[in-house]
């Protein structure tokens, strides 16, 4: 039998578009306003080693330091495979000397996890999880141990927003994958020896490339501890017991492009033209907002994040709560989420928005300091009227 429910009539198709429909968790949209221009200048057929090359590099390194607030004595590096190849050149650098906690919520922490547990052959191994939509208890952290989290879980909305669990006078170090909290969320760099990120997550460059930025405790660690097993060449941080120098101003382990390290020079001069690092917060949480207070006025969806100081500033995912899908089985509650994702995508509307795939289905909506927030506000009566339109029709075929 039919569930009574608006007619497909009632649902009003919104006249404001979003100008920009990219929603997408990574490869994120471009700062407002980026045209194919803002690479004019980049050292294109030119030597990464050359002095052109190196001095492009080496202001990627310099900018970053400067936007980002970063502590004079902390070193920044680019390094190859974007975060994940920087998250495990710290994790394969760096533990084994003592034991290991792995916290992971989400898709992507999850795959720390399984470099701690299946790849890596550490003997005092504790893994602190969670599922979707929470954080991990951090109680087991004393600070004696090494801990490598994320800030802030990209398939699940949750960030880390205390980090007072971590003391400052610890004995590990402590490796933050803070790919999608970089440049949206105040980053404690005192209880924190290493920040990984990439360039296409959080400022909208092109993929490929990280962000690695060590303490000197990191430093320290580098020097003084040898891993029991092989490092490949790309995961190399040292050499004859000293850190090398190079790699942190511009002398890159691989070769990178050039194209790319231009695009990116070209989001850090916009975000430091547009109130810097402070901007980039108040743009994310601005944007955030804007979804949070009309979920709370809305009975189908819901925020996936279950406290309210947890919930991403970035992407912010939300989970379909309606009775009538709820009541479904779990691949139909898929298929009628990504039929919501599919019609907003055919009017051009918002791409790439759907839920991680492992993920409660809903939405995750990328919404930074790069996003306008006019998009956000011109996409949110387009999420109602797709909703509407599509339980009209699971009602006419139940």
């Amino acid at each position: 039998m039919a569930i009574a429910t608006p007619s497909a009539a009632k649902a009003v198709k919104p006249a404001v578009k979003p100008q920009d429909p990219r929603f997408s968790a990574g490869p994120t949209r471009k700062r407002p306003g980026w045209t194919l221009d803002a690479l004019s200048d980049a050292a294109l057929g030119r030597s990464h080693r050359s002095a052109l090359g190196k001095a492009k590099l080496k202001e990627v390194i310099d900018l970053t330091r400067e936007v980002l607030q970063v502590p004079d004595d902390y070193r920044i590096g680019i390094v190859p495979a974007s975060d994940t190849g920087a998250v495990e050149m710290a994790m394969w650098t760096m533990l084994g000397e003592r034991p290991v906690i792995v916290a992971a919520w989400e898709n992507f922490g999850q795959a720390w996890v399984v470099d701690a547990e299946k790849q890596l052959p550490l003997k005092d191994l504790t893994l602190l999880t969670a599922d979707y939509g929470k954080l991990p208890d951090f109680s087991a952290y004393d600070g004696s141990q090494d801990l490598v989290f994320t800030a802030n879980g990209t398939t699940s909305g949750v960030k880390v927003a205390d980090y007072d669990f971590i003391p400052n006078d610890r004995e590990g170090v402590t490796i933050c994958d803070a790919t999608s909290a970089v440049y949206a969320q105040e980053l404690p760099w005192e209880k924190l020896d290493v920040v990984t990120y990439s360039w296409q997550k959080v400022m909208g460059g092109e993929a490929a490339h990280g962000m690695i930025i060590l303490s000197p405790k990191a430093v320290e660690r580098l020097e003084s501890y040898n891993p029991p097993w092989p490092l490949p060449k790309i995961f190399r941080l040292t050499k004859g017991g000293k850190l090398i120098e190079g790699i942190f101003t511009g002398a890159t382990i691989n070769t990178p492009s050039l194209l790319c390290a231009e695009d990116h020079l070209d989001a850090l001069n916009w975000a430091k033209a547009n109130n810097g690092l402070q901007g980039m917060h108040d743009r994310a949480d601005a944007n955030a907002q804007a979804i949070w207070d009309w979920v709370a006025q809305r009975d189908w969806i819901a925020n996936l994040c279950e406290v309210d100081a947890q919930r991403s500033n970035t992407g912010v995912c939300l989970k379909i709560v309606d009775p009538r899908v709820a009541a479904m089985s779990d691949d139909d509650q898929a298929a009628f989420a990504k039929s919501i994702v599919t019609l907003l995508s055919d009017e051009n509307v918002a791409l790439d928005f759907g839920a991680y795939r492992t993920a409660p289905p809903g939405f995750r909506l990328w919404v930074s300091g790069l996003t306008p927030l006019s998009d956000v506000q011109a996409v949110l009566p387009w999420l109602d009227w797709a909703f509407e339109t599509q339980i009209a029709k699971f009602n006419k075929e139940a």
